[in-house]
């Protein structure tokens, strides 16, 4: 057994995972765990107009970054690594955020690839998966990310006391993978920011424009990913598993009923068209709204949605588990 410690810091929020990996031979392993938590920095505030980490979103994920170290210290944390994705993957500075991470946990981020982020979010979301007798193969796992949405297609994943992310051996369960540059921070910052301010609720010019990106990238996606081929939809990240609390009417965030919770196409395009049309003070007062994502939400909503209508998708199976579980398992 192995206690490991996995960072994911992505465009919109940076979360923590520590975790009890167990890799006996021959079997598929066991991940327990000990703590799992997030927090919204907004590290890719401005990225896609500046191609900069701004100093503020730098101190926030510091912040966030001095409250991790001192959890994994108290849980005695053996192995820890932390993967930097969409914002400091584009950022010209990015260097400066290498540096304060080092400084404060001791390990050098990895920037990785949006292929490698695809792969470790198949990874954390399917293993769970693998022989439900309820969900048919193969996979597409989607994950909305704040600067970008991966794509993954594949029917299952290999045993992680024989593979890791990036083996060969893993490669051969994933038939095709993407990342394309459409994610809920990333739209609305290009498309409903207006003289510095989100224009609320978005004009109908608007959301064409960012229905118009999303197709675009969906396009550049089914370059490599086989989208209609996939029997079963599963997604990822915050903006999806907020849609399915709002679906199932929840009166705050409860995991265990959101984790492997299916929502149909037309309780998504209901959520969706209703955030699209609700202001920033009804969208904060929705019980199971994080404050961090109250202004991206909408966009979010949008990409999943539309991510359904292009693969005639009649259901979405959402996991809460996902590239944070990936690189966890990595560390076995």
């Amino acid at each position: 057994m192995k206690r490991v410690a996995a960072v994911d810091c992505g465009t919109n929020s940076i979360r923590l995972l520590v975790a009890d990996v167990t890799l006996p031979d021959g079997a598929s392993g066991e991940l327990k765990e000990l703590d799992r938590r997030m927090q919204i920095v907004r590290l890719g505030q401005g990225v896609d107009r500046t191609g900069r980490l701004a100093p503020e979103a730098l101190e926030r994920t510091f912040a966030a970054c001095r409250e991790y170290a001192a959890v994994i210290k108290d849980l005695g944390a053996e192995h820890v690594r932390f993967v930097a994705t969409s914002a400091s993957r584009d950022a010209e500075n990015r260097a400066d955020f290498v540096r304060g991470v080092v400084d404060i946990l001791g390990v050098e981020p990895e920037v990785i690839t949006g292929d490698q982020e695809a792969e470790f979010s198949f990874t954390g979301a399917t293993k769970e998966l693998t022989g439900h007798p309820h969900i048919e193969l193969p996979y597409l796992v989607v994950d909305i990310g704040g600067g970008s949405t991966e794509f993954v297609l594949g029917s299952a994943h290999p045993s992680p006391a024989t593979a890791l992310p990036g083996d060969a051996a893993h490669h051969s369960s994933v038939r095709a993978a993407r990342s394309v540059d459409v994610g809920c921070v990333r739209m609305t910052e290009r498309h409903l920011l207006h003289d510095g301010r989100i224009t609320d609720p978005p004009t109908a010019a608007q959301i064409a424009a960012i229905k118009a990106d999303i197709a675009a990238a969906l396009d550049r996606a089914e370059e490599t990913v086989p989208l209609t081929e996939a029997a079963t939809l599963v997604g990822l990240a915050g903006s999806v598993t907020t849609v399915a609390a709002i679906a199932q009417g929840l009166d705050h965030y409860d995991s265990a009923a959101i984790h492997h919770s299916r929502i149909s196409r037309a309780t998504v395009r209901e959520v969706t068209e209703r955030l699209l049309t609700s202001t920033h003070a009804e969208r904060a007062a929705i019980p199971v709204m994080h404050p961090g994502r109250v202004d991206v939400i909408a966009a979010g909503a949008l990409v999943l949605l539309s991510i359904m209508d292009r693969i005639d998708a009649d259901e979405v199976v959402v996991s809460e588990h996902d590239i944070l579980d990936g690189i966890a398992w990595s560390l076995a």
